[in-house]
């Protein structure tokens, strides 16, 4: 084998350890089949270390070629071992995170809940002290006592409500006005009363109370000036032409602490108590003059026909003996006229209810009025059919006579004052009825209604020279002692006729009202 890898031109060593012998064979190419043989004798140690240096040599071209592999495993089992690491830590920090984060999560859902309102939720409290634990049991008791702070003022604010709605309800529905002012005396707030009583706008609100009531700037400043708690005044104001009495009645109010908050301003319209009591001292002073007149006025009337009689025939002119005692005749009839008028106004008879034909009432009262007014024309509207109710007939054809024969006065006072060119007398009268009531309108196109109208029903008060101003007042409590109202307003223009003249209106309910009640709504004032 060494021969054949000679001859092919390598240098064949051979290592004899055993006979520490170091050969080379090596072939001449000079000649065929020669060989050169060296053989040398070498100490076994020096072979032993040429070997071992040679394994270190080979292992080190092994290790070389193989060190790409070695760095190749190494790297991916530093990887391995650093994912691992990795994984592990990252595990740790969630599992952490986690027992970090889950009470915060609790919490700020918790807080989401408060937030939308819902003071109930609890959050589970952490065992420990740490702050966690500490800040899941502070949030707790925090939403407990939110919860009880929130359930006293829900509580608080109900009753405050209740209360104020209380307060509102009774001082919008209550009959006297109530008007409070803050303490530069501007108007903070007016109930329904006292919007309806001053005929105060909706806006009247911040404006001061001399501006928007005048009638009251003096008992306002009075208050003022004593510096005292309340004062109280009557006062007189006119609205829509009607004139009203009002009791007023101011206060200051304070705070607790005695600082000037403002001023309270209430009253009550007592214009029909004033009416009443005028009503019954004019009662009063009509019987005393009736029983004071009317006693001497017949011996006087029979004194003076007998004085006729007795010197008729002894004095030298008769006839003016005769046109003497007519005047004291006439003058006697006209104050026992006048006497018998007191005597109504003063003793006005309960009324005498029985089933009455209204309409048949309504429509004698025009035809009579027709026959004493021709120049007058007369339109009816009428129910149809009877209308049978509980009145006085008497006393109700009284009333309804006297109004119409006061819508012709008017007109004929409108003639006399001014005669209008084309101007028609015309009186139209109407009946209308529904379920409760019975209405009836007495419109003419005369003078019209003055424009102060307070006084007008009460007792001897009149817009015409040759009238006692008995007559309204006396319809008045003939429609009231049947339950009735009497309202006096201004008509509507009639057609070819430029001038608006006066309509009285009469209720009477169809279910008869006991003696003294009375309907709630305002009589209206006026006569013509």
């Amino acid at each position: 084998e060494e021969l054949a890898r000679a001859k092919q031109g390598e240098i064949v060593v051979i290592q004899d350890w055993a006979n520490d012998e170091f050969r080379a064979l090596v072939h001449l190419d000079a000649f065929a089949d020669r060989y050169l043989y060296v053989a040398r004798s070498v100490d076994g140690g020096i072979l032993s270390l040429l070997d071992e240096t040679k394994e270190t040599v080979r292992l080190y071209q092994q290790l070389e070629s193989e060190r790409g592999t070695m760095l190749f495993n190494f790297g991916l089992l530093y990887l391995g071992f650093a994912l691992i690491l990795v994984l592990a830590a990252v595990w740790m920090g969630l599992w952490f995170a986690e027992r970090l984060s889950r009470p915060v999560g609790r919490l700020a859902y918790a807080v989401g809940r408060v937030s939308a309102g819902d003071l109930d939720v609890q959050v589970i409290e952490e065992e420990g002290d740490d702050e966690i634990a500490t800040l899941s049991r502070v949030f707790n008791q925090m939403t407990h006592q939110l919860k009880g702070q929130r359930d006293a003022l829900v509580d608080s604010h109900r009753q405050t409500e209740q209360r104020r709605r209380l307060f509102d309800s009774v001082l919008s529905n209550v009959t006297a006005g109530v008007i409070g002012l803050d303490a530069e005396g501007d108007i903070d707030f007016a109930n329904r009363a006292a919007e309806r009583l001053l005929e105060l706008a909706d806006g009247a609100a911040e404006v001061p109370l001399a501006i928007a009531v005048p009638e009251f700037a003096a008992l306002f400043e009075r208050l003022r000036d004593i510096g005292g708690s309340a004062v109280q005044e009557e006062v007189r104001l006119t609205r829509k032409g009607k004139l009203e009495s009002l009791l007023v009645r101011m206060s200051v109010r304070r705070s607790e602490s005695g600082r000037l908050e403002g001023y309270v301003v209430a009253f009550d319209d007592v214009t029909e108590l004033v009416s009443a009591q005028r009503m019954a001292a004019w009662g009063d002073v009509a019987r005393r003059i009736a029983h004071e007149i009317k006693n001497p006025l017949t011996p006087i009337q029979l004194s003076a026909e007998r004085i006729k009689r007795k010197f008729r025939s002894q004095v030298q002119d008769p006839d003016d003996l005769d046109q003497y005692t007519e005047v004291i005749v006439r003058q006697t009839n006209d104050l026992r006229r006048i006497v018998d008028e007191f005597s109504k106004f003063a003793r006005m008879p309960e009324p005498d209810r029985r089933e009455t034909d209204l309409v048949a009432l309504l429509r004698a009262a025009v035809m009579l009025q027709e026959n004493g007014q021709p120049s007058v024309t007369f339109r009816r509207s009428l129910a149809e059919g009877p209308l049978m109710m509980e009145l006085d007939g008497t006393m109700i054809g009284q009333a309804l006579t006297n109004l119409i024969k006061n819508a012709g006065e008017a007109i004929e006072t409108l003639h006399e004052k001014s005669k209008p060119d084309g101007h028609v007398p015309e009186i139209r009268v109407s009946l209308t009825v529904d379920e409760s009531e019975a209405v009836i309108r007495i419109m003419d196109n005369g003078i019209g209604l003055p424009p102060d109208r307070a006084r007008l029903f009460e007792p001897y008060v009149t817009t015409r020279e040759k009238g006692t101003g008995l007559g309204l007042p006396i319809v008045k409590k003939i429609i009231e002692e049947h339950g009735g109202t009497l309202t006096l307003e201004d008509a509507p223009v009639f057609e070819n006729n430029a001038q608006a003249g006066a309509m009285a209106v009469i209720r009477l309910p169809r279910a008869p009202r006991k003696r003294g009640q009375r309907n709630t709504g305002q009589t209206g004032q006026g006569e013509k």
